[in-house]
């Protein structure tokens, strides 16, 4: 039982004191007492399991309806306690005659006392009677162990020292009972004194352990949802333990209810665990799965290889297509740096037509012309203007034909520079950047295309497209060609021989079928004969059995026989 846990009453029977007997249970040095007898028709085998002493009456459970002629046991033990021998005396080494070392008990002593709801002063410590006396030591044993009686119709001092004794005071041999007449005298009050601070102390330590909440105090109710304490796991069989007494002393013996219960709190406490657990393997099934991929696919330093080589094969057609793109810049910059020259020259032309003209505006002005001159040079200047507007008009249609030539030309030239791109990333895909395979390592296939070249020549640089370009490029595409009828040729002869070999296997198959069908056969047949071996071994050990029983019943005849004819012959001899 646990040790928070109260023991069931025991009912006893006095044949001498009659009902104010008092019964007390062994102090922790004895062994358990026998099972007393009790009122109740069913006798209990459990013993208790309690290993705390003093703390059996801090707990409700369990408990048997007390009778009158039995009281609740105490923990100390009674008169069959073996006082300490004379080697085990132990003497005293406090000081007990000091008077400051009084001083500090007493006020201990009045202290506690007080906290302990107790009337008493320190007038009452300084000259205690006999009556104080025994109420002091009384609430002390009491606070202690609250399920201790005392029998009022026994001497005090008898009780005295079976307390003190139970309660293992280790100076108990140096106490006189004959001090409790008058405890307060000189020669007896110091020891006593020390006696009761040392039950002080101890009450104080146990009050200190039943509030501590440690796991040794077995309470089941302050068991948490999830625990690995031993302590836990017998408080809970100890509450387990109790309540199944308590159902057997009900008069039961299957305490279902409380299995139940004790099962449901283990499936509590496990099903974090079991959770835990679960997660667990499912990511162990996880790493596992991961693991067979990983083990399934190439090594990451291979897919690392090819990408690097990938990369730096990106790489270096990027270098290409940017040098491209780089030169084509270069081109368009000198380009521009050409257009704005001839545009400073333009201006500096214009400029030059409009000072002449000013010039010419001038020497009008300054001119004596006669009325016909003017009229003259009004007609020519007319005539003038209308042919100036016809050729600017001329002009302008002119400037849109050439606009829209021009934008024709930069469609078209726009068309051709995706065009060359497009060839330009057919040769980068088909590996046709020069130096290309022997034996046409000497042919650049690569064209670039010049806008800005005033020149048709020059629009379109590299080898010639009709008599180089499309010759090497046929002849590479008719060597591709045979190269992919080579192995396609090969491919056909691989499936054949594999056609072959797949047939060749079936046949093989087909014998081995035969073949085993042919051992069966036999194995049936080996089987028949053993079978019919076996029978005819049996027949034979039968007949040879019979045999071997008719021979010697002939044997036995022959035997009875003989000794016949022996004794008719020793008979005719004797005649």
């Amino acid at each position: 039982m646990p040790s928070t846990a109260k023991k069931p009453a025991v009912f006893s029977s006095s044949t001498s004191s009659g009902n104010n007997m008092r019964m007390s249970l062994s102090g922790p040095a004895r062994g358990p007492y026998p099972a007393p007898p009790s009122t109740n028709p069913r006798q209990s085998m459990m013993r208790s399991q309690n290993t705390n002493q003093l703390l059996q009456s801090t707990s409700k459970l369990g408990k048997t309806p007390l009778k009158n002629s039995a009281r609740r046991g105490s923990i100390w033990g009674g008169a069959a306690m073996v006082a300490p021998s004379s080697s085990q005396t132990l003497k005293d080494p406090r000081n007990l005659r000091d008077k400051a070392l009084q001083s500090k008990m007493r006020q201990d002593i009045l202290l506690w006392l007080q906290d302990t709801e107790f009337n008493i002063t320190m007038a009452v410590l300084r000259d205690v009677t006999v009556k104080d006396f025994r109420e002091i030591f009384y609430h002390l044993v009491g606070l202690i162990d609250p399920g201790h009686l005392f029998n009022t119709s026994a001497r005090f001092e008898d009780e005295f020292m079976l307390s003190l004794k139970a309660l293992k005071y280790p100076y108990v041999n140096q106490i006189d009972v004959k001090w409790l007449v008058s405890p307060a005298a000189m020669h007896s009050w110091p020891s006593l004194l020390g006696m009761l601070h040392w039950l002080v102390e101890i009450a104080k330590g146990r009050l200190y352990y039943l509030e501590s909440g440690h796991h040794t105090l077995q309470d089941a109710s302050s068991v948490p949802d999830e625990f690995d304490d031993p302590q836990q796991h017998r408080a809970l069989a100890c509450q387990f333990y109790n309540d199944a007494y308590g159902v057997f002393l009900a008069g039961s013996d299957l305490p279902e209810q409380q299995k139940q219960a004790l099962s449901e709190r283990y499936a509590k406490k496990n099903e974090r665990v079991k959770t835990d657990l679960d997660a667990k393997i499912a990511r162990l099934n996880a790493a596992k799965a991961e693991l067979d991929r990983i083990k399934g696919s190439k090594a990451p330093i291979v897919k690392t290889r090819e990408l690097n080589e990938s990369l730096k094969d990106d790489r270096r057609k990027f270098l290409e297509v940017v040098n491209k793109f780089e030169q084509r810049k270069q081109k368009l910059i000198e380009q521009i740096a050409e257009k704005k020259a001839d545009l400073g020259l333009w201006t500096k032309n214009l400029e030059q037509l409009r000072g002449e003209q000013g010039k010419l505006t001038d020497i009008v002005k300054t001119q004596n012309l006669s009325p016909e001159e003017v009229i003259q040079m009004n007609t020519d200047h007319e005539n003038l203007s209308r042919n100036l507007e016809d050729l600017k008009h001329k002009i302008s249609e002119v400037l849109k034909t050439i606009m829209s030539l021009e934008v024709t030309v930069a469609r078209r030239a726009a068309a051709a520079e995706e065009a060359l791109d497009l060839y330009t990333n057919l040769l980068s895909s088909l590996g046709l950047f020069p130096p290309l395979p022997p034996p046409l390592e000497h042919i650049d296939l690569t064209l670039e295309l010049n806008t800005a070249a005033s020149n048709t020549q020059a629009l379109l640089s590299g080898e010639d497209i009709r008599d180089v370009v499309k010759p090497t490029l046929s002849e590479i595409a008719d060597s591709k060609r045979k190269e992919r009828a080579g192995i396609e040729n090969e491919r056909i002869k691989l499936d054949n021989e594999l056609d072959q070999l797949t047939v060749d296997c079936e046949n093989v198959d087909e014998g081995v079928v035969e073949m085993e069908k042919k051992v069966v056969g036999l194995n049936e047949q080996a089987d028949d004969l053993r079978d019919a071996a076996q029978q005819e071994s049996l027949v034979s050990s039968q007949e040879a059995a019979r045999l071997e029983r008719e021979l010697a019943q002939a044997r036995t005849n022959a035997m009875a026989n003989g000794v016949g004819v022996k004794s008719r012959l020793q008979a005719l001899q004797f005649m």
